[in-house]
């Protein structure tokens, strides 16, 4: 699968903030985007409050609920929930040499650069590519959401780890038995 370079690194951030693990600490959000700061302008601060570092989650969930839809009308459903977030103004930018667009305003609100970024690079392979690239990990015990950029779009699962892990656990079963 061949999808433009900010757009492929737009879906990457939706995957990574869907898989975040926010295990009760309530400064998941900030080092989540402290951990992801080449996709914001310089200038923004990473501060939240309790109420954007839930809205943060309410995105994350969001895009959980599009990989994990069963059917084009769910996805479509949750697709459009996680837009309605989203405030697109795009401009065109050279800032790295290679002339691209960005979602959002340099100048808006790290939560508003993060969830339009997230809600447009989720859309745009959404709709180029088809719902069924998107997926969660079926391994034992994993539940990370992937998108699937194999040729045939057969992948089912989010790492060569998980891959590996429950191709030796059927392996074991098999010898087992």
């Amino acid at each position: 699968m061949n999808y433009d370079t900010y757009g492929s690194n737009a879906v990457e951030l939706a995957i990574d903030l869907a898989n975040a693990d926010r295990a009760d600490d309530p400064h998941w959000a900030a080092a989540f985007l402290q951990a992801h700061a080449e996709w914001f302008d310089p200038t923004t601060a990473f501060t939240l409050s309790a109420a954007e570092t839930a809205q943060a989650a309410e995105t994350a969930d969001l895009v959980r609920a599009v990989a994990l839809a069963g059917a084009q009308a769910e996805v479509i459903e949750r697709l459009n929930a996680l837009l309605a977030l989203a405030h697109p103004q795009p401009y065109a930018t050279d800032h790295d040499g290679d002339l691209h667009l960005h979602y959002a305003r340099p100048e808006a609100s790290v939560l508003e650069q993060l969830t339009t970024t997230v809600a447009m690079g989720l859309s745009q392979v959404v709709a180029q590519h088809g719902w069924q690239r998107l997926g969660v990990c079926t391994a034992e015990g994993c539940a990370n959401v992937y998108v699937d950029t194999s040729r045939n779009a057969s992948r089912r699962y989010c790492s060569n780890t998980c891959a590996s892990r429950s191709t030796v656990a059927a392996y074991r079963a098999r010898q087992k038995a």
